[in-house]
């Protein structure tokens, strides 16, 4: 039998069958490492830096293990593009006849219940909700497996779709009267009989934390754990090892006690509770204050219009839980409302009052609603116990290594000292890019930095004709820039928020000379090759917002443990994000491109050289002249 190198090789099989294979060294040994740690059961690190091919390198060792594996990746679009494209191929080169499966979260699949009640209610907003409703029940009756994600022209982030897929609190499980064809029951069982799991983070977290309750479904099942991405994986985990009540948790629980109480032929006795609950949600978003904020529990939790708004949901809540008791054993629907009223009745009081100790209290305000949250200071604990159990764990992304060492990643997954691997990328960044860092820009904090980033940054897109990403560390940077660029730039611009991430880079690649201003998720995830995307300028040093309360609040606790916060959390942190920024220019062996930091501090401040040894290896320069030479050859 061939090794997972050999497979990789310039004679092996993926060579025959994809037109263009190109053998690299990184991935093989990158296959041969997962190989050892699937077969001793040992945790891996691995940083495998952009173009190693890590996918390819992770995915032939699973399939030949003869394991059941679970892969595990950070997003929905990077799992259907795992599941849908790089499985397959890898599985017909090797020829194994392994069992292979895809399951999403219960908010990717259509549930037939939730479109009966939302066809029955009849309460939709406007034309639109009307119409993309009637689309859903047409399309209802030819999908197969249920999965949103085939109805491209709605998009994931249609409205509709929280009235036609269930949650944790609203699905009825085997007591749904339509559970023999439930689409998310049958992937569920599919995932069961496979010998390769195709997750995604937020699915894999929340059978965590469901396993320390005892109903953990995915885990117990599998030998070996790889998780691709896996720089997500402390903050996502946060999330999921916490509490957390929502505005929109209260409304929707509120409207589904009424649907339901309508189906089962009720005479509306609970329309006055229900109403309530929806009322009082809205009582309290606007009692924690005007515009969207991020901030700790403590600076509202004393404001009588809060005390009495929060006091105010409860009794509303108890009281709808009372009058749903006697009406529950009508049906299973209101039945679980009644339970999910009990639930939140309890996680209400937990996130209203003094948070236990090791918990940050924060909360965040939204357009139309907000949420309360308890999130643990610390998941290594949680993480490290999830691991104790027998198997392989593999973590892989091309950012997880600070000036080569992976002590801030292991520490915060609770890792105590786990075999560590570092692949460079095999890409040539010497002659294919370019690192630029202006001259004369003015301190970050001064008041016309964003100004100053734009003036620079316009010979650049000049000479670069475009094609080029503006990524900022804020909305309120990015707004002022595209203001500025709207007045000062023919080129066209594609502005995050202005439509949907995939349609902003399906015309950006399109436009072959168009702009794109982004922050948050356009740091990372996103994959544009070839000459539309030849520059990715960015604005400063992606430190997170101090004023952040999950932030500050673990800032503080590594001050009062005698740590230091901004070398062990702080810098690491923005390393790694800046990492993932400049991992958007090159992506292919035939790209080339000049990465613009405006940020001073890069070369002024003592920090800098952890972020420059971070970074590739491209030629440096600081005058606009080589920049202009570069794109001219």
């Amino acid at each position: 039998m061939l090794s997972p190198a050999e497979i990789l090789g310039a004679k092996g099989p993926l060579a025959q069958r994809i037109p263009g294979f190109a053998p690299r060294v990184q991935q093989q040994e990158m296959a041969e490492a997962v190989a050892h740690a699937i077969e001793a059961k040992e945790t891996l690190v691995v940083e495998a830096g952009t173009g190693t091919g890590k996918t390819f390198a992770y995915l032939v060792p699973a399939l030949l293990s003869g394991e059941k594996v679970i892969v595990s990746t950070g997003t929905r679009n990077l799992q259907d593009q795992l599941f849908h494209k790089d499985l397959p191929i890898v599985r017909e080169a090797l020829g194994v006849p392994a069992e292979v499966a895809l399951l999403k979260g219960r908010g990717n699949y259509l549930c037939h219940h939730r479109l009966d009640l939302a066809l029955s209610e009849g309460r939709l907003r406007s034309r639109d909700m009307v119409d993309a409703l009637v689309r859903v029940r047409e399309w209802s009756g030819r999908t197969r497996s249920g999965d949103i994600a085939e109805m491209d022209e709605l998009g994931e982030g249609a409205a509709i779709w929280p009235l036609v897929t269930s949650t944790a609190d609203n699905c009825l499980g085997a007591d749904c009267g339509q559970f023999t064809d439930c689409f998310l029951a049958k992937a569920r069982r599919r995932a069961q009989e496979a010998d390769l799991l195709v997750v995604n983070h937020h699915l894999l977290l929340a059978d965590m934390a469901l396993r320390e309750e005892g109903f953990g479904e995915l885990l117990p099942g599998a030998n070996a754990f790889i998780l691709d991405e896996a720089h997500q994986l402390p903050e996502t985990a946060s999330a999921f090892f916490g509490i957390a009540v929502t505005g929109n948790q209260l409304i929707g629980l509120a409207r589904d006690a009424l649907a339901e109480d309508l189906k089962s032929a009720g005479e509306l006795p609970i329309r006055d509770e229900c109403d309530r609950l929806e009322r009082c949600a809205r009582d309290l978003r606007l009692a924690l204050g005007e515009g969207q904020r991020r901030a700790p529990w403590r600076q509202v939790a004393e404001r009588p219009a809060v005390v009495a708004a929060a006091q105010e949901a409860a009794e509303a809540l108890a009281e709808l839980t009372a009058r749903l008791e006697p009406l529950a054993p009508r049906s299973r629907g209101l039945e679980n409302c009644f339970r999910r009223c009990r639930d939140t009745v309890e996680r209400l009081h937990l996130v209203t009052e003094a948070a236990p100790e090791g918990y940050i209290h924060w909360f965040e305000t939204f357009t139309r609603s907000f949420s309360i949250h308890l999130t643990p200071l610390d998941v290594a604990d949680q993480f490290r116990q999830q691991m104790a159990r027998p198997g392989a764990w593999i973590f892989t992304s091309a950012t997880l290594a600070v000036g080569g060492r992976f002590d801030h990643f292991a520490a915060r997954l609770g890792m105590e000292e786990p075999t560590s691997r570092c692949y460079d990328s095999p890409f040539d960044f010497p002659s294919q890019g370019l690192f630029f860092v202006p001259r004369g820009l003015p301190d970050p904090s001064s008041e016309g930095y964003t100004t100053a980033v734009v003036e620079t940054a316009l010979p650049v897109l000049q000479a670069s004709s475009g094609r080029a990403f503006l990524l900022f560390t804020s909305y309120r940077a990015l707004n002022e820039a595209a203001e500025l660029l709207r007045v000062r730039s023919d080129f066209p611009l594609f502005i995050q928020g202005d439509a949907p991430r995939a349609h902003l880079l399906e015309q950006f690649r399109a436009s072959g000379n168009g702009v794109l201003l982004g922050t948050g998720s356009f740091w990372e995830g996103v994959d544009v090759r070839g000459e539309a995307l030849s520059c990715v300028i960015i604005d400063k040093l992606p430190f997170a917002s101090p004023g952040d309360p999950v932030l500050q609040a673990r800032i503080d606790a590594l001050r009062a443990r005698g740590g230091n916060p901004f070398v062990e959390h702080q810098l690491p942190q923005a390393v790694i994000t800046l990492k993932q920024g400049v991992g958007r220019l090159i992506r292919d062996v035939t790209d080339r491109g000049v990465l613009v930091v405006c940020d001073p501090r890069l070369l002024k401040k003592s920090y800098g050289h952890t972020f420059l040894n971070s970074l590739p290896p491209m030629a440096r320069t600081r005058d606009i002249e080589m920049v202009q030479a570069f794109f001219a050859e």
